[in-house]
């Protein structure tokens, strides 16, 4: 980083990655420029050194399945009496669910708790908004920081030095008023109507969702009909449990979608499918299989499972456009959706399906 002492670098995109990359660069780079489409909704993070007797206490044998749990259900709005993470995510979760919790018994509609949810991210929102004038000295970059949406139209961001970098005289805001950046030139990039000398560019512009697998994957697959997953996969994802795939044994997905989606913790959901996948691998050595897949039916089921739930509660059609909301597209019968009791419920139901060493839905061959 020391190397960029002397060079212009303009960042593109104010999502997670530049909220990572922001107090970096600040520090090292000669001049900093950050070319924002849509501010990000950045809280405090709260980093701090654990207590170390605090967590003798809790750090019991199971300690980390634990609080995998814990953190799941405070966040999908599960059974907790007690929150063990407290970060952000839960944060959000634990006000939502106080806000309803107050409706008089007589006033717990659909209408009433949907209301109730507005005021609790509007209260949320305006207190992280307060941040960016609490933190960012100079007005108008600080307004222009001001996530307007509400928190989960995008994703959240937490950090206690990313608002703080636009304090240092050579780390300069560029807003496009949500039109993002014109175009790249030979000597560095255009954005609100003014050309911007770089020697270095960053793209933290965002990654791909729902573009065909082989151009995510780098590889296309086949199937055993000669059919490839992309073209399977046309009309939207198809699986059971987000882990099987009819028509491509053996091919088996370590992912969220369609399983425990939604819950932040990605690593739950692929700790949770690697247990399937392992249980799924050894009752094939053991019994002499060499493949496995999903029956049709069984797929289909699961498929119409999916679809009978509400769907996501994040990136409605009045958000901000993002990858939340298909872009501000109406999303349809939209495939990415998961378990339609929760994330807590799903990982219930696939440790019992575990559990039984039935293996229903799965065909071994």
């Amino acid at each position: 980083m020391h190397k960029l002492a002397d060079k212009h670098v303009g960042l593109i995109g104010t999502g997670a990655t530049a909220v990572q990359c922001v107090p970096h660069l600040s520090r090292d780079a000669r001049e900093l420029y950050v070319f924002q489409r849509t501010p990000s909704s950045v809280d405090a993070r709260d980093n701090h050194p654990i207590d170390p007797d605090w967590f003798a206490e809790v750090a019991a044998p199971g300690w980390q399945q634990r609080w995998l749990d814990n953190f799941t259900a405070n966040q999908a709005g599960g059974a907790a009496d007690e929150d063990l993470v407290q970060d952000g995510w839960t944060d959000i979760a634990r006000r939502i669910r106080a806000r309803i919790a107050r409706l008089p018994s007589e006033d717990m509609t659909v209408a009433a708790m949907l209301a109730a949810y507005e005021e609790s991210d509007f209260e949320k929102m305006e207190e992280i908004r307060a941040r960016a004038d609490a933190v960012v000295r100079d007005p108008g970059t600080a307004d222009k920081l001001k996530a307007w949406y509400r928190q989960l139209c995008k994703r959240p961001c937490f950090h206690d030095e990313y608002l703080q970098a636009f304090n240092n005289p050579n780390t300069h805001l560029v807003d496009t008023d949500g039109q993002g950046v014109s175009r790249i030139t030979g000597t560095g990039v255009v954005a609100a109507g003014r050309e911007y000398e770089l020697d270095c560019i960053i793209y933290g512009s965002g990654f791909e969702v729902g573009t065909p697998y082989a151009r995510r994957a780098g590889f296309e697959v086949t199937g055993c009909g000669g059919g490839t997953l992309s073209e399977y996969w046309a009309d939207g994802m198809r699986t059971l449990h987000g882990i099987h795939v009819r028509g491509f044994p053996n091919l088996l997905f370590v992912q969220p979608t369609q399983g425990a989606n939604l819950i932040s913790n990605v690593p739950h959901n692929i700790v949770d499918s690697a247990r399937t996948i392992a249980v799924t691998v050894r009752h094939a050595v053991e019994h002499g299989f060499a493949a496995v897949e999903p029956s049709q039916e069984a797929e289909d089921a699961w498929v119409e499972l999916l679809l009978s739930g509400p769907g996501s509660v994040i990136g409605g059609p009045d958000c901000t456009p993002g990858y939340y909301n298909n872009e501000g597209q109406d999303p349809g019968s939209f495939l990415g959706r998961g378990y339609p009791y929760g994330p807590s419920a799903y990982f219930a139901y696939i440790d019992s399906w575990r559990a039984s060493g039935t293996f229903d839905g799965l065909e071994f061959k």
